[in-house]
């Protein structure tokens, strides 16, 4: 069963032309090609991500917020109640007002007490401002690296400049270091950011973010495997380069840098129209649905791969559109933070409280000031 399984999963037409065989790709005459068992170089790396994020935010982001005066929001403890935690845990962190109502007779507190107590609960479970400052300072100093990289591996290529050469020979086209070290870098950094994903700063769009390292992943693995890898390139250069723009303004926001921050947002979100809308489907996808006809006949792989493309095309509209209502927000009102993510909430319940929070901020920026930050 497993050879029959193996045999279809490697049948040459899911993955490579009509007049073209496995044996076509194996090294000779000076000629290196991708092969799968490459694609496993992407858990250790991914692994390595992991440890080099981890030391990254430990000794470099974490310090950087100490200097900024980046400190988590005060938070008052939750009262114990057996009763309202198994609701929370089992049922809805959210309650509508006939739950709340029906737990107030359970627990013969008044409405405003339970209300409370959940805020509480729920922001108990929210990331801090230092750990989204950690996460975002990582993410922006690898795209700036890894698009730097990529810059440096495409710039004299004839393909970055006449799509057209994207297929000349194809799938016949030798492997280059620059290539294998690009890919290897960014799947095992998508990879990463799928296993910590779960653990990361929780946002409004948890849902696509998987669908779309899954995506980007799946994309990735196949443009090997079928010497893809020149559009491949083409298209992780123009995500890279705005998600640098995305991070770094959140860095800012996060330290209330607010004019560097607000200036990084407009060019960002100038670049993500460009890019995502305007280059990626007019130029990228049209690239791999209109030229490879005029090498070879349609496959699954050719389908399967375009199709692929269209759903990060779907992706990338649905994040257009929460770019367009954070610029709403950026003219009209004021931007504070990733509009993505699960903001925490007001969980004061008295005066007192809410003066004991004004003071510890007001607290923390005279400690700041008094430390020269």
């Amino acid at each position: 069963m497993l050879q029959t399984v193996s045999e279809w999963l490697w049948w040459e037409r899911l993955w490579l032309p009509g007049n073209v065989s496995w044996s076509d790709l194996e090294d000779k005459e000076g000629y290196v090609y991708a092969k799968a068992s490459q694609l496993y170089a992407a858990v250790p790396a991914a692994l390595c991500m992991l440890l080099v994020r981890y030391l990254f935010e430990r000794y470099l982001a974490i310090p950087l917020a100490d200097s900024w005066g980046i400190r988590d929001k005060i938070r008052f403890t939750v009262e114990s109640n057996p009763l309202l935690e198994k609701f929370f845990c089992s049922q809805a962190r959210t309650p509508s007002q006939a739950d709340i109502r029906s737990l107030c007779k359970k627990t013969s507190w008044p409405e405003r007490r339970v209300q409370v107590w959940f805020r509480r609960r729920r922001n108990q479970e929210r990331p801090g401002l230092r750990k989204r400052f950690c996460e975002a300072s990582w993410r922006s100093v690898f795209y700036c690296s890894v698009f730097v990289y990529g810059i440096l591996a495409l710039y004299d290529k004839p393909w970055s400049y006449n799509l057209k050469e994207v297929w000349a020979g194809f799938p016949n086209q030798s492997l280059l270091p620059s290539q294998y070290w690009y890919y290897t870098l960014e799947t095992g950094f998508y990879l990463s950011l799928l296993i910590s994903l779960p653990f990361d700063v929780k946002r409004k769009d948890f849902k696509e973010q998987m669908i779309h390292h899954s995506a980007t992943l799946t994309l990735l693995s196949f443009s090997w495997i079928s010497n893809y890898i020149r559009i491949g390139t083409l298209v992780m250069a123009i995500h890279d380069c705005s998600d640098i723009l995305l991070e770094g303004a959140k860095v800012f926001n996060y330290a209330k840098r607010h004019q560097t921050a607000n200036a990084m947002f407009v060019v960002f979100t100038a670049v993500f129209m460009v890019t995502r809308l305007i280059i990626f489907p007019f130029w990228l996808i049209h690239c791999t649905w209109v030229y490879p006809l005029e090498e070879f006949a349609p496959f699954f792989g050719y389908y399967f791969f375009n199709v692929m493309l269209l759903v990060l095309q779907m992706l990338h509209i649905y994040w257009a559109l929460l770019i367009l209502q954070m610029v709403y927000k950026f003219i009209f009102s004021k931007l504070e933070g990733d509009d993505r993510s699960d903001e925490e909430e007001d969980d004061s319940d008295s005066p007192k409280e809410r003066n004991h929070k004004v003071n510890h901020k007001n607290g923390v920026g005279l400690r700041g000031r008094a430390n020269g930050h």
